[in-house]
């Protein structure tokens, strides 16, 4: 069955179309970007702050590496065995990665968390909550076996922008 779609989503006449043009610039008009939440009573309900998908049309693409609690400049660890310090100081490096790639949390359109410890998840999840305000991107969370130098989480994105 293929899941509704949101008001005003369209499929251009022509269909999808890819433009493959290596070292030239793109043939798209700065603005086109469209950043759509999706939503459909066929599939389970948000039970958190992400959404069930986010369709997107035009823009440019950032991928956002996995980041973990460590201090930018020292490259040390920060955060203690605290979850929600290290939370923070995780957000606060990928809001970093994705200013310098011209971007904010609002142009994140999926998300992925990696918990050493599901419990951590009401946790994580406030704080994960107030970054990213009423209309939430896409998102897994799962719990892992291990992560980089013994941190308790660590958050990747993919953004869209202009």
């Amino acid at each position: 069955m293929r899941p509704q779609q949101g008001p005003g989503y369209s499929v251009p006449a022509g269909g999808l179309q890819r433009h493959i043009a290596i070292g030239e610039p793109s043939a798209r008009k700065r603005g086109d970007m469209k950043r759509e939440i999706i939503k459909t009573p066929n599939a389970p309900a948000a039970i958190g702050p992400y959404s069930q998908a986010v369709a997107v049309s035009g823009g440019r693409t950032l991928y956002c590496s996995g980041q973990i609690p460590l201090d930018a400049g020292s490259g040390e660890l920060v955060g203690g065995d605290d979850v929600e310090a290290q939370t923070r100081v995780v957000l606060d490096n990928l809001g970093a990665v994705l200013e310098a790639g011209g971007m904010s949390f609002e142009h994140v359109v999926k998300a992925g968390i990696f918990l050493a410890d599901m419990g951590d998840f009401a946790a994580v999840n406030a704080l994960y909550a107030e970054r990213f305000g009423a209309a939430p991107p896409a998102r897994a969370t799962v719990q892992v076996a291990g992560l980089p130098k013994g941190v308790k989480i660590e958050i990747d994105a993919i953004a869209v922008g202009e």
